[in-house]
């Protein structure tokens, strides 16, 4: 037995931030959580309306013949979310815990506005929260195209062939292009685990599979 002496005390703050390989982010109701559920077994709340998931969803996509990755739905951004409106911290905070980042973009014409400037407008909401957001790989998917407008859908893949953006025209309902998007987001995977292996000199662990011990 030792004599007792004063303790320490003190206030902890404490953040919890999720930790994904891929970040869904986007205007509310772009089609996040309807992706989410049809890549993976996650099953958030789907409606017709801005705001439908208030918390971020993660959801283990496995690619036939690629390693599985875990994708993170982030609830819908809107303009000024870097100074908090529409729980915007809240949802940002998040996205930095991310390696890629899958920028959903609506062209059926449900989400009002252009969908370049959408585009823009929450990349910029990125940028002025962290500056280490837009440096993020991010790949561009044209959501809804099984109900897409022509005009909007060629505007914005337009827009991205001339930046530079990897893009990809999907519908999460029928089912179209997810192929070649979830494997470049596998791939893409692999490569930014693999840098940060060589970055850090350490194992960067891959989710666990349903009823996998862990070591």
């Amino acid at each position: 037995a030792e004599p007792g002496t004063p303790g320490e005390e003190f206030t902890l703050k404490l953040e919890l931030k999720l930790l994904a390989d891929v970040g869904l982010v986007g205007l509310p109701n772009g089609g996040k959580s309807t992706l989410i559920s049809r890549i993976s077994a996650a099953k958030p709340k789907i409606a017709d309306y801005p705001f439908t998931t208030l918390s971020p969803v993660l959801g283990v996509v496995k690619p036939e013949g690629r390693r599985s990755f875990v994708v993170a739905d982030i609830p819908g951004l809107i303009e000024n979310a870097h100074k908090g409106a529409g729980l915007g911290f809240e949802f940002l905070r998040h996205v930095e815990r991310t390696s890629v980042l899958l920028h959903m973009v609506d062209v059926s014409g449900i989400v009002p506005g252009d969908p370049v400037e959408n585009f823009k407008k929450i990349n910029k909401e990125l940028e002025l929260y962290s500056a280490a957001l837009v440096k993020k790989s991010m790949a561009v998917a044209a959501t809804k195209i099984d109900a897409a407008d022509d005009v909007k859908l060629d505007e914005l893949t337009a827009y991205c062939r001339e930046t530079g953006f990897t893009f990809f025209p999907i519908s999460a309902v029928s089912g179209a292009g997810l192929h070649p998007l979830l494997n470049f987001l596998a791939d893409k995977v692999v490569e930014e685990r693999d840098s940060r292996e060589r970055s850090t000199g350490r194992e960067v662990l891959e989710p666990l599979e349903k009823g996998q011990p862990e070591n």
